[in-house]
């Protein structure tokens, strides 16, 4: 039998991605979700996922909202007002923006107030959007003093590859592309074959779009698209009809 793990990220963004991400582990595929812990609505949509059995990862932010660091402690990440930098800000410039000391301060406070919220350590450990090296660094460090299961940024397009504990995971994320069609991604995803010990890994953005998505994100209606296929009854009977079996990242 064939393995994969389907992801859903941004829990807390909105009250529109919180109902479309529990759309989605009441009705659909996902067993696994990651949680933005800086957030107004967090602790909303860590209510709707109270009583079911996934896992719950710190999809740690640095680009949404406002931080749990004082502002002034982190002037490489922050706006005047306070709030996050916006992602786009970080992809346009042609330098690391990040600076490494400040973002350890905000990724070691998300990483506790995930712990205060949830009870226990995150099952996986990753970051939102921001391909940082200062980032993904600072994301490391505080994985190793808490002894976490980091999980990385693949080196697109060269490799979708990432270690994960003993195994690699295969990253596939089609939704800021042209003409996409979820579907097809995840049959790509869970048909594919490697010849080592490891595994494809589908990263969702499911959500129902409400005035604060349509006005912070680039990414909207793919989120929809996403909903609808991660609860099709039609899906479900084809991954078991190819015998490939959904896991969380807390199996591997």
């Amino acid at each position: 039998m064939s393995k994969i793990i389907v992801r859903a990220d941004d829990l807390g963004y909105s009250k529109g991605i919180n109902l479309g991400i529990a759309e989605t582990v009441h009705n659909g595929i996902i067993k696994n979700v990651g949680v933005m812990v800086n957030m107004p609505e967090t602790k909303n949509g860590l209510n709707l996922l109270k009583n079911d059995n996934i896992c719950l990862g710190l999809h740690t932010n640095i680009c949404a909202g406002y931080p749990l660091t004082n502002p002034k402690l982190i002037p490489s990440l922050t706006n005047s007002d306070g709030s996050f930098i916006k992602s786009k800000v970080f992809r346009e410039s042609n330098t690391d923006l990040v600076n490494l000391d400040e973002v350890v301060l905000e990724i070691e406070a998300q990483y506790k107030k995930f712990v205060e919220l949830v009870g226990e350590k995150p099952g996986y450990f990753e970051g939102h959007a921001v391909s940082s090296n200062n980032f993904i660094k600072g994301l490391s460090i505080v994985a190793q003093r808490h002894n976490l299961n980091f999980l990385g940024l693949p080196n697109w397009p060269e490799s979708d590859a990432i270690k994960f504990k003993n195994t690699h995971l295969h990253a596939i994320m089609d939704s800021m592309g042209e003409n996409y069609n979820p579907y097809k991604t995840l049959k790509k995803a869970a048909l594919k074959t490697y010849n080592d010990n490891s595994y494809s890994m589908m990263i969702c953005h499911p959500g129902y779009l409400d005035d604060y998505i349509l006005n912070h994100s680039s990414l909207t209606i793919p989120r929809t698209q996403e909903v609808a296929m991660l609860t099709d009854s039609k899906v479900k009977e084809w991954l078991n009809d190819n015998k490939i079996e959904l896991i969380k990242y807390t199996d591997l």
